[in-house]
């Protein structure tokens, strides 16, 4: 009883700062994370443990999904350069970048020094949505760091397992190539078929709630099997997530998918921020371990471990754009650098927040992992460090870069509004009745507001005359139901029918109904 009523203080006290960080326009995981390390150490506070699987399977499975859903196949792939660079060469550069500081500096044996590179290097997919969620950052280089998110997991916890492997006995990577090559082709696999067997699954249920538990059932349970078959279970998630993207919108009713939307998004709210003050809380435990035990040389040893993979990102990125653009040079026009200007280098550069895959992989360290406490030390504070560092300075940094607004996506949507309300006209041409003829000038008045990107978000007067008449059914619904005529059941069906009126003719949120002064 006691850790659920604390479970509950601890949401109440994440949604409070979450409100703070909106007012002040800093990332929320940052405060979460600050938060809860002060509050571990308030007297009376007790210690949870993270287990290391559970938190893998609890936040970042739902997470990843969530994200990997949302990513366009389409801007992947035209941004493939970026990411390989980022997914694969800033993992592998910043690994050995920390290894050799562990083995210089604190007497790392090579390969714990190497685990340790690879926990802390893999910016995380959780912190990275959260952060990005809350800042108008260009769309390019959004796409750029959620793709990177998603896939530098599996290279940094691929080079992590051969690391743990080889410190605690013998090891040959001639041996353990061919079974990473099976996992990682498993992976694709497995991702794909259970995509399609979802699909064929949530098609056949009709029940809205029962559909998204079973979603819900069904990204976990991706997520254990894979890791019980050996696959990485990142890579299975994220193909998994991408496979249902592309064939569900036609297979799910509308009923089906606003639901599931709506609570998918406040599922993975409250895990966010219950994974940032959790991760807050394991500064006691951590501290407590290393009492006495060269203590302050650990904490000098995490700040340097710190300061190496935030400076490490900020070369390769920069480094890597540069020589780029200096080849692209010479290239023709045909030839331009597929990678953003300096000032998109600095912001994804330091774009870097370690999260809780971080923190998972420390934590999952064997007891009789060499320097494990150290590491585990370093660890967290480089996972707390680019959150509240990065993370706060975030809103000064664009401001000083100045990047130019990015409307690709509000471009896309306009001309997408205009094709889709052509269809519409196209189709009702041939009906005649009043009521097709009432549908068309609906459609009609909807497209030439479309036709014109300026405006096609603004108030005008056909969408204020909806709202207009909105307010009035809801103010006579209400009075139905105060005066007894209707029942509750009866109210809320009306209720929604108005709400999805309203949000057809306010699709951005922004038009205002004319009040009845």
């Amino acid at each position: 009883m006691a850790l659920f009523e604390l479970t509950l203080i601890l949401l109440l006290i994440a949604v409070a700062l979450t409100a703070l960080s909106r007012r002040l326009q800093v990332p929320y995981p940052s405060l979460l994370a600050l938060a809860g390390a002060g509050i571990a150490f308030l007297p009376g506070m007790p210690t949870i443990e993270i287990d290391p699987e559970l938190a893998l399977a609890l936040f970042i499975a739902p997470v990843l999904l969530d994200a990997a859903y949302d990513t366009s196949l389409r801007d992947l792939n035209r941004n493939r350069l970026p990411l390989a660079l980022l997914a694969l060469g800033a993992v592998v550069f910043t690994t050995a970048a920390v290894a050799l500081l562990g083995w210089k500096m604190a007497g790392l044996p090579i390969a714990a020094a190497v685990a340790l590179g690879a926990i802390v290097a893999p910016p995380d997919a959780v912190a990275a949505s959260a952060v990005l969620g809350q800042f108008k950052v260009p769309h390019r280089i959004t796409t750029i760091l959620q793709g990177e998110s998603l896939l530098n997991d599996a290279t940094a916890l691929l080079i992590y397992r051969i690391a743990v492997a080889a410190a605690l006995g013998p090891f040959l990577l001639s041996s353990a190539a061919p079974m990473v090559a099976l996992s990682t082709v498993g992976s694709l696999v497995a991702g794909y078929v259970l995509g399609r067997l979802s699909l064929a699954t949530l098609s056949r249920i009709e029940d809205a709630a029962s559909g998204t538990v079973v979603q819900f059932a069904g990204t976990f349970g991706v997520w254990i099997l894979a890791d019980r078959l050996g696959l990485s279970a990142i890579i299975t998630i994220v193909v998994y997530a991408m496979t249902i993207a592309q064939t569900a919108p036609r297979r799910m009713s509308a009923r089906k998918r606003v639901s599931s939307y709506s609570v998918w998004e406040t599922a993975v709210f409250v895990l966010n921020v219950l994974a940032f003050v959790l991760m807050g809380l394991q500064a006691r435990s951590i501290v407590g371990r290393l009492a006495g035990t060269g203590e302050l040389d650990a904490f000098i040893f995490a700040a340097a471990v710190l300061a190496v993979v935030i400076v490490s990102r900020l070369i390769w990125v920069l480094g890597c754009g540069a020589i780029i653009r200096w080849f692209a040079r010479f290239g023709g026009a045909e030839h331009q650098p597929d990678t953003p200007s300096f000032r998109g280098g600095v912001l994804i550069g330091w774009c870097g927040m370690r999260g809780l895959v971080t923190l998972a992989a420390a934590f999952a360290l064997p007891v009789e992992f060499p320097a494990r406490d150290p590491i585990v030390l370093a660890a967290f504070t480089v996972v707390l460090g680019t959150l509240v560092l990065q993370g706060m300075s975030l809103k000064p940094l664009l401001r000083i870069l100045k990047l130019d607004p990015d409307e690709t996506v509000d471009r896309e949507v306009a001309k997408a509004r205009v094709v889709v309300m052509q269809a519409a006209l196209d189709v009702l041409s041939g009906k005649t009745s009043s009521a097709a003829a009432a549908v068309r000038e609906q459609y009609a008045a909807q497209r030439k507001i479309a036709k014109n990107p300026e405006d096609a978000q603004a108030a005008t007067e056909y969408d204020r005359l909806r709202l207009y008449a909105i307010k009035s059914q809801r103010d006579a619904l209400e009075e139905l139901r105060r005066d007894g005529t209707i029942g509750d059941e009866a109210y809320h069906r009306l209720e929604e029918e108005i709400d999805w009126t309203e949000l057809a003719a306010s699709p951005a949120g922004r038009f205002q109904p004319l009040t009845t002064d």
